[in-house]
Parts: structure tokens; sequence; C-alpha cells
């Protein structure tokens, strides 16, 4: 099947993500970080396409986010933000870009804005960066939160674990989540904590949630695109659900391929000049 699954095939803005909760319509987001899966992805009609740091894991082999650079992160988004037609996209800052200081803050998303050609801006964190998100959306950049697991901050949880299970950490999570939309963030990525405390934020809520491991009552979904597809291995975490196994049948065509040149099957005359 090829062309747009979707029949709205107009640009998806921020706007149209806050009109898709208003009429109830979930929120489809996947991750991509290069021109032709990007272009894969947005063909098939996903609504948001995110480059995530997680960049740092799946294309540079890193333990962590952190690593990741801001040049490195507009090489990706760039090259996604070339490839999309109607999908809106939305890049990580990542760590060290944006926690020092609000000024800081602001010079380095204007820089990932001005050169990848990205829609909006995702930062990690509720109050403790407020101001810095304050100044970047004064700016005229578009942000999309982030709370629950923030992978940024994995020195200091020391875990991958389900955040926001005790009574403190989820009410500040509510509180963080009220905080980021007054100020003017258009959307919020719940990440790993309870469906349960997901659904309940949802719907007092009036910008749109976005969850990975958070349950059903958000208004919408993310994976990494290379997880949902199968082409990584030894990942599996529960909320992670494969639409397909390209490890297998990437790793069956080249060995197809390898055999046919071993053997002096390809090329054969018919692919020759």
């Amino acid at each position: 099947m090829s062309g747009y699954l979707v029949s709205d095939n107009r640009k998806v803005t921020t706007h149209r993500f806050i009109e898709m909760k208003e009429r109830g319509e979930k929120i489809s987001m996947l991750t991509s970080y290069d021109f032709t899966t990007a272009g894969i992805v947005d063909g098939a009609g996903i609504d948001g396409i995110l480059i995530g740091d997680s960049a740092s894991n799946v294309m540079v082999g890193n333990s962590t986010t952190l690593p990741i650079t801001i040049d490195q992160m507009i090489y990706h988004a760039s090259a996604v933000a070339r490839a999309v037609k109607r999908a809106l996209v939305v890049c990580d800052m990542p760590f060290g870009s944006y926690q020092v200081d609000r000024k800081e803050g602001v010079k380095n998303a204007i820089k990932i804005m001005k050169e990848s050609g990205c829609d909006a801006l995702k930062l990690e964190g509720g109050v403790e960066i407020i101001d810095t998100v304050k100044g970047i959306l004064d700016a005229g950049i578009p942000v999309m939160a982030h709370l629950g697991l923030t992978p940024q901050s994995i020195n200091k949880f020391g875990t991958y674990a389900v955040r926001a299970k005790e009574e403190a950490e989820a009410e500040k999570l509510v509180s963080d989540a009220l905080l980021l939309q007054e100020a003017g963030c258009f959307s919020v990525v719940f990440e790993k904590v309870p469906a349960s405390l997901a659904t309940k934020v949802s719907k007092e809520l009036t910008i749109p949630t976005i969850g990975i491991g958070a349950g059903n009552g958000t208004d919408g979904q993310i994976l990494v695109v290379d997880d949902m597809l199968g082409m990584t291995k030894g990942f599996s975490p529960k909320f992670l659900r494969r639409y397909a196994d390209l490890n297998t049948v990437m790793t069956d065509a080249i060995g197809n391929y390898i055999r046919d040149v071993k053997s002096s099957y390809f090329p054969n005359s018919e692919e020759s000049y």
C-alpha cells in the first residue's frame, strides 16, 4: 500500500494537534532519524515525527542519550525535515543544551530551528526548566514538554523504571504538566508512568498528551520506529509492540545477496551493461 493512510493531507501543525484532542482523535507519532525512513513514515500518514535524542542509542550505539550534541541533532533533524511533507516535525533538544540557563537555552533553540527546518522542539523537565521554556516560547518556538521518565536524567534516577508511582512524584507530575500548559507548551509526552495517572492528567489538560509506556488514556502514542519495526534486538519493554520483524527480513535478504555474489549468480547478463 502506498500513499497517505489518511484522507486529510494538509500539513500537521501544533494547532492541529490541539484540534485533534478536542475532537477525540488519537495522535500517532513515531521517531525518525534519516531522510529515507522519514519519507516512508510520513508517506504512511503519521501525524508527528520526533527526531529523538534516542538517535544517540539507535543511530550511534551509545548506552545513553547524553553524548549526542546539538550539531548531531541538527544533522538528523535536517534530513528528516527535508523528507516530510505532512507530519509535524519535532526535534529533541539534547542534554546540556538548555539546562544551564534561559539565555543559553533560547540561543540553542533558535540555532536548532534555523538550521534543521523542524516545526517544534521537545524538552525534558518541569518546574526546573520552566524559565527556559518560557524564553523559548517567547522566541516564537513551539515546545513539546516531556515528563515522567526523562532519559536525560538517567544518572540522577539510576534506573529506567516506571516513574511517578509514589504520591509525591505523581503530584509533581500533575503540577508540572499544568505549569507547562500554562506557560504555553502545545503538548506533553508522558513516558513510563502509571496508566491511571496519565489518563487522569490527560483529562485535566487542554493540550494533548502523547504516551510511551503510559497506557491508552493519553491523547496519542509514540514509539521508536526501529523498535516498532523489529530492527532492534534485545530491547523489549512492556509497552513495545513490534509491527514487523525487519531484522529477520534484512538478514535473510543480505544472506541471499552474499550467496548470489559468491556463486556468481549476481549480476546476471540482464543486470550488466
